[in-house]
Protein backbone atom coordinates (compact mmCIF):
# COMPACT_ATOMS: atom_id res chain seq x y z
CA UNK A 1 0.00 0.00 0.00
CA UNK A 2 2.85 2.68 1.04
CA UNK A 3 4.74 1.69 -2.21
CA UNK A 4 1.20 2.90 -4.37
CA UNK A 5 0.78 5.73 -1.95
CA UNK A 6 4.36 6.82 -2.72
CA UNK A 7 4.16 5.64 -6.98
CA UNK A 8 0.67 8.02 -6.92
CA UNK A 9 2.70 10.77 -5.74
CA UNK A 10 5.29 10.64 -8.10
CA UNK A 11 2.77 10.39 -10.83
CA UNK A 12 0.87 13.29 -9.77
CA UNK A 13 4.09 15.46 -9.33
CA UNK A 14 5.24 14.61 -12.86
CA UNK A 15 1.75 15.44 -14.47
CA UNK A 16 2.23 18.82 -12.61
CA UNK A 17 5.34 19.50 -13.91
CA UNK A 18 4.13 18.80 -16.77
CA UNK A 19 1.32 20.89 -17.23
CA UNK A 20 3.06 23.56 -15.44
CA UNK A 21 6.20 23.74 -18.32
CA UNK A 22 3.41 24.00 -21.05
CA UNK A 23 1.85 26.59 -19.72
CA UNK A 24 5.08 28.48 -18.83
CA UNK A 25 5.82 27.74 -22.36
CA UNK A 26 2.66 29.17 -23.59
CA UNK A 27 3.30 32.17 -21.19
CA UNK A 28 6.82 33.09 -22.11
CA UNK A 29 6.42 32.95 -25.96
CA UNK A 30 7.30 36.34 -26.81
CA UNK A 31 5.55 36.65 -30.04
CA UNK A 32 2.50 37.90 -29.42
CA UNK A 33 0.04 40.83 -29.60
CA UNK A 34 -1.34 42.44 -33.00
CA UNK A 35 0.82 42.03 -36.23
CA UNK A 36 -0.57 44.53 -38.58
CA UNK A 37 -0.13 43.47 -42.12
CA UNK A 38 -0.25 46.05 -45.29
CA UNK A 39 -0.40 43.88 -48.09
CA UNK A 40 -0.79 44.04 -52.24
CA UNK A 41 -3.58 42.95 -53.35
CA UNK A 42 -1.86 39.93 -55.53
CA UNK A 43 -0.64 39.04 -52.52
CA UNK A 44 -3.87 38.18 -50.37
CA UNK A 45 -3.53 34.50 -51.49
CA UNK A 46 -0.11 33.93 -50.04
CA UNK A 47 -0.11 36.13 -47.24
CA UNK A 48 -3.15 34.27 -46.03
CA UNK A 49 -0.91 30.83 -46.11
CA UNK A 50 1.70 32.60 -44.53
CA UNK A 51 -0.17 34.48 -41.99
CA UNK A 52 -2.27 30.77 -40.88
CA UNK A 53 1.28 28.73 -40.77
CA UNK A 54 2.80 31.33 -38.41
CA UNK A 55 -0.14 31.76 -36.57
CA UNK A 56 0.36 27.54 -35.65
CA UNK A 57 3.46 28.57 -34.53
CA UNK A 58 2.65 31.42 -32.21
CA UNK A 59 -0.94 30.86 -31.17
CA UNK A 60 -0.89 33.99 -28.85
CA UNK A 61 0.09 35.94 -31.94
CA UNK A 62 -3.51 37.94 -34.07
CA UNK A 63 -2.63 38.37 -37.44
CA UNK A 64 -4.30 41.77 -39.36
CA UNK A 65 -3.98 42.01 -43.02
CA UNK A 66 -5.40 45.03 -45.05
CA UNK A 67 -5.32 43.98 -48.73
CA UNK A 68 -4.79 47.46 -50.99
CA UNK A 69 -3.03 48.36 -54.06
CA UNK A 70 0.82 48.97 -53.05
CA UNK A 71 0.78 52.73 -53.87
CA UNK A 72 -2.07 53.04 -51.18
CA UNK A 73 -0.95 50.54 -48.42
CA UNK A 74 2.23 52.72 -48.71
CA UNK A 75 0.37 56.29 -48.55
CA UNK A 76 -1.69 54.68 -45.61
CA UNK A 77 1.80 54.80 -43.72
CA UNK A 78 3.37 57.84 -45.45
CA UNK A 79 0.64 60.22 -45.66
CA UNK A 80 -2.30 58.98 -43.14
CA UNK A 81 0.30 57.99 -40.43
CA UNK A 82 -0.84 54.55 -39.66
CA UNK A 83 0.95 52.13 -37.90
CA UNK A 84 1.57 49.07 -39.63
CA UNK A 85 3.72 46.25 -38.94
CA UNK A 86 4.86 44.53 -42.22
CA UNK A 87 4.31 46.13 -45.42
CA UNK A 88 4.35 43.89 -48.92
CA UNK A 89 4.24 45.73 -51.81
CA UNK A 90 4.03 44.72 -55.52
CA UNK A 91 6.65 46.50 -56.97
CA UNK A 92 9.64 46.71 -54.75
CA UNK A 93 10.96 50.13 -56.51
CA UNK A 94 8.14 51.99 -54.71
CA UNK A 95 9.54 50.85 -51.57
CA UNK A 96 12.70 52.39 -52.47
CA UNK A 97 11.27 55.83 -53.50
CA UNK A 98 8.45 56.78 -51.59
CA UNK A 99 9.51 54.63 -48.08
CA UNK A 100 13.31 55.12 -47.49
CA UNK A 101 15.07 56.17 -46.06
CA UNK A 102 11.99 58.42 -44.12
CA UNK A 103 9.35 55.69 -43.24
CA UNK A 104 12.02 52.90 -43.27
CA UNK A 105 15.73 51.23 -43.90
CA UNK A 106 15.30 48.26 -45.58
CA UNK A 107 13.51 46.72 -47.95
CA UNK A 108 13.88 42.78 -48.86
CA UNK A 109 13.34 41.53 -52.57
CA UNK A 110 11.07 38.30 -51.95
CA UNK A 111 9.11 37.11 -55.18
CA UNK A 112 8.40 37.72 -58.73
CA UNK A 113 5.77 37.63 -61.67
CA UNK A 114 4.58 38.31 -65.07
CA UNK A 115 1.59 40.12 -66.30
CA UNK A 116 -0.71 38.23 -68.09
CA UNK A 117 -4.20 38.51 -70.16
CA UNK A 118 -6.82 36.72 -68.17
CA UNK A 119 -10.63 35.65 -68.75
CA UNK A 120 -13.50 33.64 -68.38
CA UNK A 121 -15.63 30.62 -70.19
CA UNK A 122 -18.16 33.37 -71.05
CA UNK A 123 -15.64 36.07 -72.61
CA UNK A 124 -16.67 37.14 -75.93
CA UNK A 125 -14.02 35.90 -78.44
CA UNK A 126 -12.41 33.46 -75.93
CA UNK A 127 -12.62 30.48 -78.50
CA UNK A 128 -10.07 33.03 -81.21
CA UNK A 129 -8.15 34.97 -78.59
CA UNK A 130 -4.31 33.91 -78.91
CA UNK A 131 -1.00 35.52 -78.19
CA UNK A 132 -0.82 37.34 -82.05
CA UNK A 133 -4.34 38.88 -82.18
CA UNK A 134 -5.38 39.87 -78.72
CA UNK A 135 -4.36 43.50 -79.56
CA UNK A 136 -7.14 43.44 -82.51
CA UNK A 137 -10.14 41.41 -80.47
CA UNK A 138 -9.52 43.96 -77.27
CA UNK A 139 -9.49 46.99 -79.28
CA UNK A 140 -13.22 45.96 -80.33
CA UNK A 141 -16.18 48.21 -79.05
CA UNK A 142 -17.80 44.87 -78.49
CA UNK A 143 -15.19 43.98 -76.25
CA UNK A 144 -14.73 45.54 -72.95
CA UNK A 145 -11.45 45.22 -70.57
CA UNK A 146 -10.55 46.23 -67.13
CA UNK A 147 -7.32 47.16 -65.57
CA UNK A 148 -6.36 48.67 -62.79
CA UNK A 149 -5.60 51.99 -61.33
CA UNK A 150 -2.35 53.42 -62.38
CA UNK A 151 -2.22 55.89 -59.14
CA UNK A 152 -2.92 53.30 -56.79
CA UNK A 153 -1.30 49.93 -57.69
CA UNK A 154 1.61 48.90 -59.77
CA UNK A 155 -0.43 46.33 -61.50
CA UNK A 156 -2.17 49.36 -63.21
CA UNK A 157 0.84 50.97 -64.21
CA UNK A 158 2.58 47.63 -65.50
CA UNK A 159 -0.62 47.08 -67.59
CA UNK A 160 -0.05 50.69 -69.12
CA UNK A 161 3.93 49.47 -69.67
CA UNK A 162 3.25 46.41 -70.99
CA UNK A 163 0.73 47.54 -73.72
CA UNK A 164 2.87 49.86 -74.71
CA UNK A 165 5.85 47.64 -74.93
CA UNK A 166 2.98 45.67 -76.92
CA UNK A 167 3.05 48.15 -79.25
CA UNK A 168 6.59 48.61 -79.89
CA UNK A 169 7.12 45.02 -79.96
CA UNK A 170 4.56 43.83 -82.47
CA UNK A 171 4.91 47.29 -84.35
CA UNK A 172 1.11 47.79 -83.86
CA UNK A 173 0.75 51.73 -84.38
CA UNK A 174 -1.90 53.69 -81.94
CA UNK A 175 -2.69 50.35 -79.95
CA UNK A 176 -1.57 51.35 -76.57
CA UNK A 177 -3.69 54.70 -76.76
CA UNK A 178 -6.44 52.57 -78.17
CA UNK A 179 -6.34 50.44 -75.40
CA UNK A 180 -5.50 53.07 -72.28
CA UNK A 181 -8.62 55.02 -74.02
CA UNK A 182 -11.39 52.57 -74.23
CA UNK A 183 -13.72 51.03 -70.72
CA UNK A 184 -11.96 53.45 -68.43
CA UNK A 185 -15.54 53.21 -66.42
CA UNK A 186 -14.04 49.50 -65.57
CA UNK A 187 -10.55 50.85 -63.67
CA UNK A 188 -10.21 49.56 -60.54
CA UNK A 189 -7.87 50.14 -57.06
CA UNK A 190 -6.90 47.03 -57.20
CA UNK A 191 -6.22 44.44 -59.44
CA UNK A 192 -8.19 41.76 -57.29
CA UNK A 193 -11.51 43.90 -57.78
CA UNK A 194 -10.72 43.19 -61.23
CA UNK A 195 -11.64 39.72 -60.30
CA UNK A 196 -15.73 40.51 -59.59
CA UNK A 197 -15.83 42.32 -62.52
CA UNK A 198 -14.79 39.07 -64.72
CA UNK A 199 -16.82 36.52 -62.65
CA UNK A 200 -19.87 38.69 -62.75
CA UNK A 201 -19.29 38.69 -66.97
CA UNK A 202 -19.06 42.45 -66.86
CA UNK A 203 -15.89 42.30 -68.23
CA UNK A 204 -14.33 40.03 -70.78
CA UNK A 205 -10.55 40.26 -70.19
CA UNK A 206 -8.48 41.85 -67.35
CA UNK A 207 -5.08 42.81 -67.71
CA UNK A 208 -3.69 40.67 -64.56
CA UNK A 209 -0.50 38.83 -63.01
CA UNK A 210 -0.45 35.20 -64.03
CA UNK A 211 0.16 34.44 -60.55
CA UNK A 212 -3.65 35.60 -59.86
CA UNK A 213 -5.20 33.56 -62.33
CA UNK A 214 -3.58 30.55 -61.42
CA UNK A 215 -4.88 30.57 -57.96
CA UNK A 216 -8.65 31.51 -59.32
CA UNK A 217 -8.28 28.91 -61.59
CA UNK A 218 -9.15 31.29 -64.42
CA UNK A 219 -7.90 30.88 -67.74
CA UNK A 220 -5.03 33.22 -69.71
CA UNK A 221 -3.18 34.55 -72.16
CA UNK A 222 0.14 33.92 -71.49
CA UNK A 223 1.84 37.25 -73.21
CA UNK A 224 5.16 36.94 -74.43
CA UNK A 225 8.54 38.08 -72.37
CA UNK A 226 9.22 41.57 -74.67
CA UNK A 227 5.48 42.64 -73.03
CA UNK A 228 5.32 40.57 -69.81
CA UNK A 229 8.01 41.86 -67.34
CA UNK A 230 8.91 38.99 -66.66
CA UNK A 231 12.18 38.88 -67.62
CA UNK A 232 15.12 40.14 -65.95
CA UNK A 233 17.46 39.77 -68.78
CA UNK A 234 15.14 42.28 -70.91
CA UNK A 235 15.36 44.92 -68.65
CA UNK A 236 17.23 47.11 -71.08
CA UNK A 237 13.93 46.73 -73.49
CA UNK A 238 11.74 47.14 -70.65
CA UNK A 239 13.35 50.22 -69.56
CA UNK A 240 12.37 51.87 -73.04
CA UNK A 241 8.51 52.62 -71.74
CA UNK A 242 7.84 54.57 -68.76
CA UNK A 243 4.63 56.16 -67.06
CA UNK A 244 4.09 58.57 -63.97
CA UNK A 245 1.99 58.03 -61.10
CA UNK A 246 1.09 59.51 -57.50
CA UNK A 247 3.34 59.23 -55.21
CA UNK A 248 2.83 60.08 -51.55
CA UNK A 249 0.20 63.03 -51.80
CA UNK A 250 -1.88 63.85 -55.09
CA UNK A 251 0.44 66.59 -56.04
CA UNK A 252 3.68 64.34 -56.39
CA UNK A 253 4.15 62.76 -59.54
CA UNK A 254 7.15 59.87 -59.69
CA UNK A 255 8.55 58.39 -63.06
CA UNK A 256 8.06 54.44 -63.21
CA UNK A 257 10.63 52.73 -65.90
CA UNK A 258 9.52 50.10 -67.27
CA UNK A 259 11.54 47.17 -65.69
CA UNK A 260 11.20 43.31 -64.55
CA UNK A 261 8.43 42.77 -61.61
CA UNK A 262 10.02 42.62 -58.62
CA UNK A 263 7.95 42.34 -54.98
CA UNK A 264 9.32 43.47 -51.74
CA UNK A 265 8.57 44.02 -48.38
CA UNK A 266 9.85 45.90 -45.20
CA UNK A 267 8.92 46.78 -41.46
CA UNK A 268 8.03 50.59 -41.61
CA UNK A 269 9.84 52.11 -38.77
CA UNK A 270 6.64 53.10 -36.84
CA UNK A 271 5.93 49.08 -36.72
CA UNK A 272 4.38 48.78 -32.91
CA UNK A 273 5.15 45.41 -32.55
CA UNK A 274 8.69 44.92 -34.25
CA UNK A 275 9.53 41.73 -32.20
CA UNK A 276 6.85 39.95 -34.02
CA UNK A 277 7.41 41.69 -37.35
CA UNK A 278 11.03 40.68 -37.26
CA UNK A 279 10.12 36.51 -36.51
CA UNK A 280 7.22 36.85 -39.66
CA UNK A 281 10.04 38.62 -41.71
CA UNK A 282 12.48 35.92 -41.72
CA UNK A 283 9.73 33.14 -41.74
CA UNK A 284 8.91 34.92 -45.29
CA UNK A 285 12.18 34.26 -46.79
CA UNK A 286 12.69 30.98 -44.65
CA UNK A 287 12.67 27.72 -46.92
CA UNK A 288 9.04 27.25 -45.39
CA UNK A 289 7.83 30.24 -46.68
CA UNK A 290 9.62 30.04 -49.89
CA UNK A 291 7.72 26.73 -50.12
CA UNK A 292 4.11 28.37 -49.42
CA UNK A 293 4.72 31.08 -51.41
CA UNK A 294 5.66 28.86 -54.54
CA UNK A 295 2.56 26.51 -53.69
CA UNK A 296 0.29 29.89 -54.07
CA UNK A 297 1.63 30.18 -57.56
CA UNK A 298 3.82 32.93 -56.93
CA UNK A 299 6.99 32.56 -58.32
CA UNK A 300 9.77 33.07 -54.74
CA UNK A 301 13.32 34.89 -55.27
CA UNK A 302 15.68 32.56 -54.05
CA UNK A 303 17.46 33.95 -52.46
CA UNK A 304 15.95 37.14 -51.45
CA UNK A 305 17.71 40.06 -51.59
CA UNK A 306 17.80 43.72 -49.98
CA UNK A 307 17.77 46.13 -52.45
CA UNK A 308 20.45 48.93 -53.38
CA UNK A 309 18.59 51.25 -51.27
CA UNK A 310 18.47 49.51 -47.78
CA UNK A 311 20.85 48.75 -44.81
CA UNK A 312 21.42 45.37 -43.91
CA UNK A 313 18.98 44.17 -40.61
CA UNK A 314 21.07 43.03 -38.03
CA UNK A 315 18.21 39.69 -38.32
CA UNK A 316 19.38 39.33 -42.40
Amino acid sequence: MKANSIILALLTLILFNSCDNSTKQVNTDRIKGDLIIFHAGSLSVPIKALADSFKVMHPQLVIKPESAGSLTSIRKITDLERPCDILASADASIIDKLMIPQFAKWNLEFAVNEMAIVYHKKSRMADRINSDNWPEILVRNDIIIGRADPDSDPCGYRTVLSVELAEKSMKINGLAGKLLAKDNRYIRPKEVDLLALLETNNVDYIFIYKSVAKQHNLPFLELGDSINLGNPGLNQWYNTVSVEVAGNNPSERINQQGEAMVYGFTIPDNAPNKEAAIEFAKFIVSGKGQEIINNCYQMPLVPARLSRESIKPDWF
